[in-house]
């Protein structure tokens, strides 16, 4: 599969560089936004570390990171990638998405999901797209839905938090037969937030 650099007049989805860092710690020091994520970003050494195992997961093929640019500003606001690629089976997951606070329920994350979702069924022709969160992470499960997301059920006890809990996982897809309703559905969003 071939990743490029996703866009429109709102977000620019581009492939994570070394270089990103100093922009994804700024975007990133926001302690709200690593409450159910698996990893944290506060420091230098946390950046590092989260570029360099992206970076790296790209170069096995199994993963692409993009970096979550606001076109307005100019600046990375936050980051998302494609992850469990199967090519054999047509389908991967969008996850590890996260945007600083101050782009919360903004335009921004309905244009990524649109630009990621439009380049996965027309470009990529896939019959599937994953996406899933934590049981507690309401906010996360809403914004989901919103976009049009089917919920599919629950894995119990499928991960370990940071913290050592037990992490229930919610699991969403948007399937290659139901991607026309749900591009009208964004589409329709994308107006709206344009207003």
């Amino acid at each position: 599969m071939e990743f490029i650099t996703l866009e429109n007049d709102i977000v620019k989805l581009k492939p994570l560089e070394l270089n990103d860092s100093a922009g994804l710690l700024t975007a990133g020091s926001y302690p709200e936004i690593w409450s159910y994520m698996s990893m944290t970003i506060e420091k230098r050494k946390d950046v590092d570390n989260f570029v360099e195992k992206a970076l790296m997961a790209k170069q096995q093929q199994t993963e692409f990171p993009f970096v979550i640019v606001d076109k307005q500003s100019g600046k990375i606001v936050g980051s998302t990638r494609f992850m469990n690629i199967d090519e054999q089976h047509q389908r991967l997951e969008i996850g590890y998405t996260w945007l600083t606070s101050a782009y919360w329920r903004t335009a921004i994350n309905t244009n990524c999901k649109y630009l990621l979702l439009q380049y996965c069924f027309e470009q990529l022709y896939l019959r599937r797209v994953q996406i899933k969160t934590d049981h507690n992470n309401r906010r996360s499960q809403n914004a989901i839905e919103r976009i049009g997301a089917i919920k599919e059920g629950v894995l119990r006890n499928h991960m370990i938090r940071k913290d050592g809990t037990t992490r229930h996982t919610v699991i969403y897809s948007i399937t290659l037969e139901k991607w026309p309703r749900v591009k009208k559905h964004l589409q329709k969003l994308l107006v709206q937030s344009a207003v």
